[in-house]
């Protein structure tokens, strides 16, 4: 069975504005960040970074502009939005009631 894409896109949502709470990033910067931070354990890619991100501009959540990168590359960077922010801590406290959930189950099933 393939996994829910409606579960997937809000993880997803989740890890991009998390990510772009501490700053402005170009699109690669988020994808490593996320890899980075989660040890390894997750991985973002192009396919589904680059669609996310443009659904979160069309949104309102986020906002880009072009920028000169460390490489002296030309870039798209990302930055979270005062509406994002506030997306933010609504989908946070989405998760939260969802883990809290799951761990009454796990619970329940020791």
């Amino acid at each position: 069975m393939p996994p829910r894409t409606d579960a997937l896109q809000g993880t997803l949502t989740l890890l991009i504005l998390k990510t772009l709470d501490a700053g402005p990033r170009h699109g690669y910067a988020i994808a490593q960040h996320i890899q980075n931070t989660s040890n390894a354990l997750l991985r973002v890619e192009e396919g589904s970074l680059y669609p996310a991100l443009r659904r979160l501009e069309q949104e309102g959540w986020v906002k880009s502009s072009w920028s000169v990168t460390e490489s002296q590359r030309k870039a798209r960077v990302y930055a979270l939005t005062p509406t994002g922010r506030r997306q933010l801590d609504e989908e946070e406290a989405k998760w939260q009631k969802l883990l809290q959930g799951v761990r009454h189950v796990l619970r329940f099933a020791e």
